[in-house]
């Protein structure tokens, strides 16, 4: 049985829908991502899941648990990280890792939560007076010190630096490896591909793909690409001939051809036959960006 199931989930805002049919679900142990644009429904559809809102219609499961009428027992297994939350202002890191801690009955070491997530030095700082990485990381941990079997992130790292997101993604991995089930709502293509066994990309309130990252990026329009500045004249309709070509540009001597891996091959073949050296030789495949923008509309 899946740890999470969502099927058919609508939630409307003043008559206008906001999730329209959203149905997923996500296996024990697995990373699931969801990807969209501001505005799509990935928060209200979390929100759901965390029993935090109520859906006008659809059906949410969390290990088999109403997220509403049994939210006490989901609670038990679920933690969270919301993507806007408080504390007291005076409230230290320390205070709110001992508080929390004291809510569960078998938390999480709320010291090497601190320190993973590079809180030591901020234990005794009151919560209004930590940067806004800082009090993202809190929240964090705040997730993992019920030591749950699911959490929920929403922006993970919204706000933290290159080396803190880094270091948090590895954070993931270690709670992942140790069988827990993570529902991640993210805008960093790099962060989705690296952390996720799978995505749901919701757009309009609807999913419009669900997929592996791989698979996703295997059904964009997006193509590789192979540019390069050759040693020797070439005549572009030569290139326009080679396999799974879609286009051959050329500038101030530089060629610019899109298409697939089997392309670049058929290419790098050509030249050797020739005895043509290039010069600058760049090959760009597509990426979760360009699947992320085939995918979801312009405003």
């Amino acid at each position: 049985m899946p740890v999470i199931e969502v099927s058919e989930l609508r939630v409307s805002y003043g008559g206008r829908p906001a999730v329209d049919g959203v149905s997923f679900t996500v296996e024990e142990g697995e990373v699931f991502g969801i990807l969209g644009p501001n505005g799509a429904g990935k928060t209200t559809t979390v929100e759901c899941v965390e029993g935090l809102r109520i859906p006008d219609s659809g059906r949410v499961r969390v290990a088999g648990l109403d997220p509403l009428t049994d939210h006490d027992q989901v609670a038990r297994l679920l933690g969270a990280q919301l993507q806007q939350s408080r504390l007291q202002a005076k409230l230290t890191v320390e205070e709110a890792l001992k508080l929390y801690a004291s809510l569960y009955p078998d938390p999480a070491d709320w010291r090497a939560l601190a320190e993973r997530l590079g809180l030591t030095e901020r234990l005794g700082v009151p919560f209004d007076k930590l940067s806004g990485g800082q009090k993202q990381r809190l929240f964090i941990a705040l997730a993992l010190i019920g030591s749950p079997r699911i959490v929920v992130l929403d922006e993970l790292t919204t706000g933290l630096d290159p080396r803190a997101r880094r270091d948090t993604w590895r954070l993931i991995e270690d709670v992942r490896d140790q069988g827990v089930t993570v529902l991640l709502v993210t805008h960093f293509m790099e962060e989705a591909q690296r952390l996720c066994d799978r995505i749901a990309v919701i757009d309009r309130g609807r999913i419009a793909a669900l997929d592996t990252p791989d698979g996703l990026i295997r059904r964009s329009a997006g193509r590789t690409v192979i540019s390069f500045t050759p040693s020797a004249p070439l005549d572009p309709e030569d290139l326009n001939r080679l396999p799974a070509v879609v286009s051959v540009q050329c500038a101030d001597g530089r060629f610019t051809l899109t298409g697939t891996d089997e392309t670049v091959d058929a290419t790098l073949t050509l030249l050797a036959r020739r005895r043509i050296t290039v010069h600058q030789l760049r090959v760009l495949d597509a990426t979760l960006d360009d699947a992320y923008l085939d995918l979801t509309e312009t405003p």
